[in-house]
């Protein structure tokens, strides 16, 4: 299976394929090669005529073969694009047209969010026949250094810190990173390097007032940053919803009880179990000093009670800023 730069760079070479099949869990690099070709395969007046749209839920396979079995008018080619695909019904009928497709036809499925059972008849077909991606999912541990390297490719350089705190708040959605780095690249010369505060800057993401060091003072048992953080958060609830802190918190105290239950506690193992960073295995180290497993099992109730509550439940009048000053009371507590 090519990636997408071998993909893209084939196209930029001119080199077409009747079938493109893009799919899988992680939208970005879908969209990145479906986006090259509906935006440079044609010119804007070839376009008009040898240029189509479809969206899975509005249209067939018997709709798709057909416009593809159109020839193209005043051009080489033509491309239809099939965005939203994995909401059509049956898509391995699609079979017969792989088997054969028209020559003057660029065919591209979005198969967004799911993947073909590689088992299958069809999966196998459509790696014998067409350009058949799948793209990765991509885990909260992997964020930090995607980030890291999509700014080197720009140009651009960050440090740590300041990658570890944009994956916190952006979490894994890679358009959305993508936007996000984009601010700070219009605003920042090639060459410096991207610091915590040019994050907050660009971003509004607060240094000192996040998750990720909301994590860490909790680690810690340091109150008085705990209450600073949270107060922070009771004040700009919109940006700090209990809804995004709860899972989060989750994590990270799930990742302390995993600590806790590993015979090797050497950095490079903590860091392949917990799926981390190896630069944060002290910080687990110290945290799970400070939970005991009695401790932590009380933490688990605590976020499962806050998680219900903010919903709703059992929770008549509170706000989220009162819910979690109340949280991270009961956790230190």
């Amino acid at each position: 299976m090519k990636s997408v730069d071998e993909i893209i760079k084939d196209l930029k070479n001119k080199i077409y394929h009747p079938v493109y099949f893009l799919s899988g869990e992680e939208p970005y690099y879908i969209d990145q090669i479906s986006d090259y070709i509906e935006e440079h395969l044609l010119s804007p007046e070839e376009k008009e005529f040898n240029q189509s749209v479809l969206y899975g839920k509005e249209c067939d396979i018997p709709t798709i073969i057909s416009d593809c079995k159109r020839f193209p008018m005043m051009s080489d080619y033509q491309v239809v694009i099939v965005k939203e695909a994995q909401e059509i019904k049956n898509i391995e009928t699609l079979d017969a047209y792989v088997e054969n497709p028209m020559t003057s036809t660029i065919l591209v499925i979005c198969y967004k969010y799911n993947k073909v059972d590689k088992r299958k008849t069809f999966a196998k077909l459509l790696e014998k026949k067409a350009v058949f991606y799948e793209s990765p999912r991509i885990y909260d541990n992997q964020v930090p250094a995607w980030i890291t390297n999509y700014l080197k490719t720009k140009g651009f350089t960050i440090n740590q810190k300041a990658a570890f705190l944009m994956a916190e708040f952006l979490g894994t959605d890679l358009s959305k990173i993508v936007n996000e780095v984009g601010k700070i690249i219009i605003n920042t010369t090639p060459g410096i390097e991207i610091s915590p505060e040019l994050v907050e800057q660009n971003i509004g993401i607060s240094k000192d007032y996040n998750v990720f060091e909301l994590q860490k003072a909790l680690g810690t048992k340091n109150i008085f940053k705990s209450n600073q953080i949270i107060k922070y958060f009771a004040e700009n609830e919109k940006e700090n919803p209990i809804v995004k802190v709860i899972p989060i918190l989750y994590t990270f105290f799930i990742k302390i009880f995993m600590y806790q239950h590993v015979a090797d506690k050497s950095a490079n193992n903590i860091a392949s179990v917990l799926t981390v960073n190896r630069m944060f295995v002290d910080d687990y180290a110290t945290a799970a000093r400070n939970y005991n497993p009695s401790k932590l099992q009380q933490v688990f109730k605590i976020l499962s009670e806050y998680d219900l509550r903010s919903k709703g439940i059992n929770n008549s009048s509170a706000g989220d800023g009162d819910l979690m000053k109340e949280m991270i009371y009961k956790i230190l507590h």
